[in-house]
């Protein structure tokens, strides 16, 4: 793997210097984009808007536009608005990780400590452990600040980016119908739940739809036909929501048997 940022933890008048690895990778299939007259590749062209033409990358730069005109900026620029926020993921306070609601999260990127880190890098991820504890903090990565939690994981420490509140979209404009539930129907979803209640086993997940459509690939590219199949469509506004639990909780009973 490939580090894609290094700096240090502060952790009071400890820093850790470390390694940030990104710890997820796509699983979709590689899909081009194509012409549909000629199947021909589609390019991405970055074009001067007044000109018409091409610019290459190293020709790019970034600016803020203020009363018409541009500000432009530099790369040194991004590091001369906050440095220590550039180089150091300070912790600020920790907290339990059950109080962060599951909205917030966002990225997983793994910690590596560098050579002189890793006693001060275990000292922080077996303290954690010990107190069921994450470390909150923030740091700047590709020009943008980010708020992040530090946890445990096995000998690793794991950084998860956190969204800021801000951007948390408001829930006032959706129109959720208030509805009175019958105790007979809450009783029969509790047991459909209970039925269905297991081990988190997040091997047993697999993408099964990227696996579908290669096979749907390899079948057109032998010029075969392929027709969707029928999808059975379960919900329906004309069945009674107690008759829907009950044949739910016997399916999973025989599926249990």
């Amino acid at each position: 793997m490939r580090a894609i940022w290094s700096g240090a933890i502060g952790f009071g008048l400890v820093n850790i210097p470390v390694k940030l690895f990104s710890a997820v990778q796509a699983s979709e299939l590689d899909l081009d984009m194509l012409d549909k007259k000629d199947n021909a590749n589609i390019r991405f062209q970055r074009v001067n808007a007044s000109t018409g033409k091409e610019v290459k990358w190293e020709n790019i730069v970034k600016g803020y536009k203020i009363d018409d005109k541009y500000v432009v900026l530099e790369d040194a620029d991004f590091e001369k608005a906050s440095p220590e926020k550039s180089k150091l993921i300070e912790i600020s306070e920790f907290v339990d990780e059950k109080e962060i609601d599951s909205i917030y999260y966002e990225t997983p990127y793994y910690l590596q400590p560098e050579k002189s880190g890793g006693k001060p890098y275990g000292l922080l991820r077996d303290a954690l452990k010990k107190t069921g504890k994450v470390g909150l903090g923030t740091y700047v990565l590709r020009n943008r600040e980010s708020l992040v939690i530090i946890k445990p994981q096995n000998d690793l420490l794991i950084l998860n980016k956190i969204r800021f509140q801000d951007e948390i979209r408001d829930t006032d404009d959706l129109n959720i119908p208030s509805v009175k539930i019958k105790p007979a129907e809450m009783n029969m979803a509790v047991q459909l739940i209970e039925s269905l209640t297991t081990d988190f086993d997040i091997a047993s997940y697999k993408d099964t739809y990227n696996e579908k459509l290669l096979k749907l690939i390899m079948a057109k590219a032998k010029g075969k036909k392929v027709s969707a199949p029928k999808m059975e469509v379960v919900h329906s506004k004309s069945r009674d929501l107690m008759a829907q639990l009950k044949e739910s909780l016997n399916s999973s009973k025989r599926k249990a048997s």
